[in-house]
């Protein structure tokens, strides 16, 4: 099979691999469609010691069963899916809580796994999501990305009249901002540099600036989303909101920072650390998607493999009014 690798930094080469067998308990996916997620770009930079070359990335994705396992019963060939990448081990507290996001034996597939920039990938049946017959497998791929941003909202336990501050305009946050409307907010506020993801925002029907206004900004806001993960970006959450008000930090870019901790303690702001999501933020992503509720495809590009090194440059060095990018392995 086909399959894009990344073969060190800022290096990714199109070439064979073999098909991976499925096990018992698995699936073999014919890939559709593979989202090019921002960890993803750290990773072609060197910068995210979780993917060493070489490497299959890719854990947003879509596609058609191809072949099941002898033990595979729920699902079958010529289904169409996507999957949740997060493979764990189903047994420990919290599998069985319903937080398997945190489990100690966690693999991701792109990362620990071999991913989806490829024709195939095997996966575990219980992971494996039927897509209905209307959804695209665009918005099949876009099923992981969007239940990271309803974790993020589930997490913070967002009201109707809150007001929203969302750091960042890439694809999480412009996902955050969907899912903070779909829980019913009407106040939301997005900050980015990039004027042209600004203007995404605003179709989406939020706010928008390039830096917090200190006249307004500072103290005014009941929640706010780091999708972004530098220090100055998750120093101006805290300070955006109100005391007693909720922080999520999701975005990874910077491995640590200085925050200010009198202020958190002395305003009682409550902060979150955002990884991933549960069984049950991906299937209501799946559900939402399937309503019509996620609107991205107006700014999603579609590529081949062989495009994959040129996009991952495009999406670091100049995305434009390009939220997402996705490959066709096909």
């Amino acid at each position: 099979m086909k399959a894009l690798i990344y073969e060190g930094p800022k290096q990714m080469t199109v070439r064979e691999a073999a098909v991976p067998e499925p096990r018992e308990d698995e699936v073999l996916i014919r890939v559709a469609r593979a989202g090019i997620c921002g960890s993803e770009l750290s990773g072609y930079l060197g910068h995210n010691s979780l993917r060493k070359p070489p490497l299959i990335m890719g854990h947003e994705f879509s596609g058609t069963v191809e072949r099941i396992g002898s033990g595979v019963s729920l699902v079958n060939v010529g289904d169409r899916i996507t999957a949740n990448p997060l493979v764990t081990c189903g047994r420990c507290f919290a599998c069985t809580a319903g937080a398997a996001q945190l489990c100690m034996e966690r693999k991701l597939l792109g990362a620990h796994l071999p991913g989806a920039f490829a024709e195939f990938v095997v996966v575990p049946e219980r992971n494996v999501h039927l897509l209905e017959p209307h959804v695209s497998f665009d918005e099949g791929a876009y099923t992981e990305p969007f239940a990271c941003a309803v974790h993020i909202c589930n997490l913070i336990k967002l009201y109707p009249s809150d007001r929203l501050l969302i750091m960042g305009a890439g694809p999480i946050g412009l996902l955050a901002l969907q899912a903070a409307r779909i829980f019913g907010l009407q106040d939301i506020t997005v900050i980015d540099l990039n004027e042209e993801r600004l203007e995404i925002a605003r179709e989406l029907g939020a706010l928008t600036a390039t830096r917090i206004d200190a006249r307004r900004g500072i103290n005014d806001f009941d929640a706010a989303v780091d999708a972004v993960g530098l220090q100055i970006t998750r120093n101006g959450c805290i300070s955006a909101v109100k005391p007693g008000g909720s922080v999520v930090f999701t975005g990874l870019h910077e491995d640590k920072s200085q925050l200010p901790v009198n202020e958190m303690i002395r305003d009682e702001i409550r902060t979150y650390g955002a990884f991933a999501y549960n069984q049950a933020d991906f299937k209501d992503a799946l559900q939402w998607i399937a309503q019509g509720k996620v609107r991205l495809s107006p700014w999603t590009s579609l590529a081949t493999l062989e495009e994959g090194g040129v996009c991952f440059e495009k999406l670091i060095y100049g995305p434009g009014k390009t939220a997402k990018i996705l490959l066709a392995p096909g």
